[in-house]
């Protein structure tokens, strides 16, 4: 099968088309002959040495997919051949076939295309596990995310404004901020021209945010802090300025904050099953009802794999990108 390596891992790798064996399942799996792969920010780090993938996983970039299913594993019972699905990855969805565990496999939702329904596992998955199960976030409780154009950000703009939640973002852009709040922000925060802390205290009454999710790090730890309402959850999914800072815990103590951080690839399969089981019963009935839809900034042959990524660590995208084998 065609599949895409990585030369020269580090700051100046290159992404090229290479022949590799095709993979046959194993128990608790299904072969996905696929219809199209997400990007993530985690695929760059990968690429650069800076995020090795856990034991056990392909060394072929790609956390997400969407496709059909080819064959079953040894004990898969509740899927066939045919099945349109997306799953969540440990890695391989840079390839025309991938194997998938069951742990992250979720239907195609009905209105959404076979191939744009790889732009739903990591984000959506990712979106329920921090807010929901890690931030413990209540009915009627404001929320802060950061990078709201981004492929998580507006999968999380939107599940927030369908359930009732004041959402607060951050966009580099006029034109990323025009976008995120037709998704239902309440506001969105030019981060080149505003202070996000101000703004916030602001629009709040001073109280801030009771739940902010960040994948900035940097200078934005104390930021969130001050940003944050008392009892406030921060959860830290990402560190895109940097993962060391001068901090100062005082606001932490004072405001009763927790503060939190989080990956997704490592998790258990029991974790993760977890989490499908409330994607499927909480999430997927509403992208079938078209209340949330999956945003695509652009869609990549899988031979252009090396300027997909250039798309994104340019920052100019809103929503995902995909590589289409």
């Amino acid at each position: 099968m065609r599949a895409i390596a990585i030369e020269n891992p580090g700051p100046d790798y290159r992404l090229v088309m290479a022949e590799m064996p095709k993979p046959r399942p194993g128990a608790g799996e299904v072969l996905i002959r696929v219809a199209a792969a997400g990007l993530n920010h985690a695929d760059l780090l990968q690429a650069q040495g800076r995020y090795p993938p856990p034991p056990g996983a392909p060394d072929i970039l790609g956390m997400e997919v969407s496709g059909v299913i080819e064959s079953l594993g040894p004990g898969v019972r509740d899927w066939k051949a045919g099945d349109a699905v997306c799953a969540l990855l440990m890695g391989g969805g840079y390839s025309e076939y991938v194997n998938a565990p069951l742990e992250g496999l979720l239907p195609v939702p009905a209105g959404v295309s076979v191939q744009d329904a790889a732009a739903l596992p990591e984000a959506h998955f990712t979106v329920w596990t921090n807010l929901i199960d890690t931030a413990r976030l209540q009915p009627g409780e404001t929320v802060l995310i950061h990078g709201g154009s981004s492929g998580i950000g507006t999968a999380a703009i939107q599940l927030l404004a369908v359930r009732g939640h004041q959402v607060f973002t951050t966009a580099g852009s006029a034109d990323k901020c025009a976008a995120v709040k037709k998704l239902g922000a309440a506001r969105a925060i030019d981060y080149r021209s505003e202070d996000f802390v101000a703004v916030v205290k602001a629009a709040t009454g001073g109280k801030g945010v009771d739940v902010i999710l960040d994948m900035v790090g940097g200078d934005y730890v104390q930021r969130n802090m001050s940003a944050a309402a008392v009892w406030g959850r921060i959860v830290n999914i990402g560190f895109q300025k940097g993962f060391e800072t001068q901090v100062n815990f005082t606001p932490l103590l004072v405001k009763r904050l927790t503060l939190a951080g989080t990956t997704l690839r490592g998790r258990t399969p029991a974790q993760k099953a977890a989490i499908r089981d409330a994607l499927a019963k909480e999430v997927w009935p509403l992208i079938e009802q078209g209340r949330i839809r999956p945003i695509l900034d652009s869609r990549f042959a899988l031979a252009e794999a090396q300027q997909a990524h250039d798309r994104m660590r340019e920052s100019g995208h809103i929503g995902k990108i995909l590589l289409v084998p």
